[in-house]
């Protein structure tokens, strides 16, 4: 049955606009004004964007993907985030046995065969990274990249793989062998300098895991990997807007060094989000949201409790960007740095009907994802 979304702001192309989008089963199949549908909901002046997409989701609703990487694991992290707006997700794993590694690649299989909303892929961060910018990561999981590595880090036989890695514990050749196989790579806690990151990106890398959080930094003789990704227009950067990773000014900064269209907003959300208890541990280690970030007993940052809704809001009031730049940087972006910028990340007829209502406040108040409302957990 066609349903006709009616009274909202619609995010185009080019710029918000008043008209309807008709979704019918999993799709958008007509946008215009006063369009004719069997059912019509009033979106009530908001604003309508393209559904969230984040890379990387590490837990939410509780769960944590390291503590069970199973479908149930990926559904109910799916769920907290969904509130929210996250139409598409990476669950994320941070470093961790290879044969955690393996049974985490093995439930995003399962996850997107059984229909699990909004599972996109796999996102795995680490083991491959550097002990001098580990951050929360436990070192003694870390490795080397060899054969069997890229192997398991290539198997996947649905979604998408996002793989994070330090340049400097591996060649450009390891690099590009990954890259070939089909697998997104991206530098993160890394301590890499300018060189060896150039040749990284030459090499298949095409992104930076959460920018200036756990990397070498831009330093007047080093541009280190703030630099590198700064300087480098064609390559995506992942960046965690709640204000605490990152200084408002930085952001601002870095916002005006490099095209925006490379900028992805990510929420490195832990279990936290969508919970009242805002307590958990990460290998056994206790960790607590202070101040609305998580950090370990050591004040060592351990991910956020930010939403993507959040972050979006965030841009705007801290960054001072437009609304439809900075849902864009939660949106559109992400798609296209996945690969999936065709069907997903807009609002446009034929793409796929993962949509969020923000109210005025920038509230997440309506998600849809492949045409389904969170509200009633039907076709609409």
């Amino acid at each position: 049955m066609p349903t006709a979304l009616v009274n909202g702001q619609v995010l185009t192309p080019q710029g918000f606009q008043s008209l309807d989008v008709v979704v019918e089963g999993e799709r958008i199949v007509e946008i215009g004004s006063r369009l004719a549908a069997a059912r019509r909901i009033d979106l009530e002046g908001g604003y309508l964007l393209p559904g969230f997409i984040d890379t990387q989701v590490n837990g939410g609703g509780g769960a944590l993907f390291n503590d069970a990487p199973t479908v149930e694991t990926i559904a109910t992290i799916g769920a907290a985030h969904r509130a929210y707006g996250t139409t598409g997700f990476l669950p994320t794993l941070i470093s961790d046995d290879l044969a955690t590694v393996a049974q985490a690649i093995a439930a995003v299989d399962a996850a997107i065969e059984a229909g699990v909303p909004g599972v996109l892929g796999i996102h795995i961060e680490g083991p491959f990274l550097s002990e001098k910018r580990k951050g929360v990561h436990d070192a003694s999981k870390f490795r080397t990249l060899d054969d069997a590595s890229i192997d398991l880090l290539a198997s996947a036989r649905c979604g998408r793989t996002l793989v994070t890695l330090a340049p400097e514990t591996t060649t450009p050749q390891m690099i590009a062998r990954l890259a070939a196989a089909g697998v997104t790579v991206a530098a993160g806690h890394t301590n890499a300098t300018y060189d060896v990151l150039t040749g990284a990106l030459e090499a298949g890398v095409t992104g930076f895991t959460h920018l200036f959080n756990a990397m070498s930094p831009l330093t007047s003789r080093e541009p280190g990997a703030v630099g590198t990704a700064l300087e480098s227009q064609g390559s995506w950067c992942g960046i965690i807007a709640d204000g605490r990773h990152i200084h408002p000014a930085v952001l601002r900064i870095a916002f005006a060094a490099k095209r925006r269209d490379r900028f992805m907003l990510v929420t490195d959300a832990m279990p936290s989000v969508g919970m009242a208890d805002k307590r958990f541990t990460i290998q056994g280690r206790p960790i607590r949201v202070v101040d609305g970030v998580c950090v370990d007993e050591n004040g060592t940052l351990a991910g956020s409790d930010l939403d993507m809704a959040g972050a979006v809001a965030n841009a705007v009031r801290m960054a001072g960007l437009p609304l439809e730049e900075a849902a864009s940087m939660a949106s559109t972006y992400p798609a296209a740095f996945l690969g999936l910028g065709e069907g997903y990340g807009r609002i446009a007829v034929g793409a796929r009907a993962d949509l969020v209502l923000l109210d005025t406040g920038l509230k997440a108040v309506r998600t849809w994802i492949s045409g389904s409302d969170i509200a009633s957990h039907s076709q609409i």
